[in-house]
């Protein structure tokens, strides 16, 4: 499995790249993906911000490494990870946090009882259909849950054929979205829930989004 190729040479201090469709090659962030001393201040403070959302038991859903679920459990908040890689959760659970080897589509723990979902990383894009991926994150939620979603300034809703590449591999094709913050208003409406609040830090956009109730909606600002 490609990604756990990307995990171990990132674990290694190694590159790896995302290429899409066009033959656009870009180096994966490893080095804020695998946190702790690979990352810079700036990520970190990130971090901590997008983490200060969470107050009560979080999912972690495409966890890489675990940097966030570790964080969130030394900080006294229960939380779990879930990605597809087995790398990655060995990686998080030699860490210090818990994580399960499972798709984030696919049935997961305590559905419908957890106060926030995370999606750090762009990983609203996990899918290629935010749409369908909001709308299983609000499944998963409790009714006065909320979601953290990493967004951006800089796109609006685009999807795109990509492959992650090492000096030695070469994975699958898979379909991955870019959504931003202004396309995130309305697909997160759909979904049933609403954008609380925004925040930016150093680059990285966060935001919050709760379940709404019958009797009012989000807008587009």
């Amino acid at each position: 499995m490609i990604a756990d190729d990307v995990y171990r040479r990132g674990r290694a201090g190694l590159p790896s790249w995302i290429t899409d469709s066009d033959g656009r090659r870009t180096p994966l962030p490893i080095a804020r993906w695998m946190g702790g001393t690979f990352s810079t201040a700036e990520d970190l403070r990130a971090d901590e911000a997008s983490i200060a959302f969470c107050t009560g038991p979080t999912l972690d859903l495409g966890c890489g490494p675990g940097r966030l679920t570790e964080a969130l459990t030394r900080a006294g908040v229960p939380a779990l990870g879930v990605d597809t890689s087995s790398v990655a959760v060995e990686m998080t659970n030699h860490r210090g946090g818990f994580a399960v080897e499972q798709n984030i589509f696919s049935a997961l723990p305590a559905a419908g009882r957890w106060s926030h979902v995370l999606l750090a990383d762009g990983n609203i894009g996990i899918g290629g259909d935010p749409a369908a991926l909001l709308a299983t994150v609000r499944a998963l939620l409790h009714d006065a849950g909320t979601a953290i979603v990493e967004s951006s300034f800089e796109v609006d809703d685009r999807r795109a054929l990509v492959r992650w590449e090492t000096e030695d591999s070469v994975g699958d094709w898979f379909t991955w979205a870019s959504v931003g913050v202004r396309a995130l208003y309305s697909l997160a409406s759909s979904a049933g829930l609403q954008v609380r609040r925004t925040i930016e830090c150093n680059g990285r956009v966060f935001m919050e989004l709760a379940v709404h109730s019958c009797d009012r909606g989000a807008e587009i600002p």
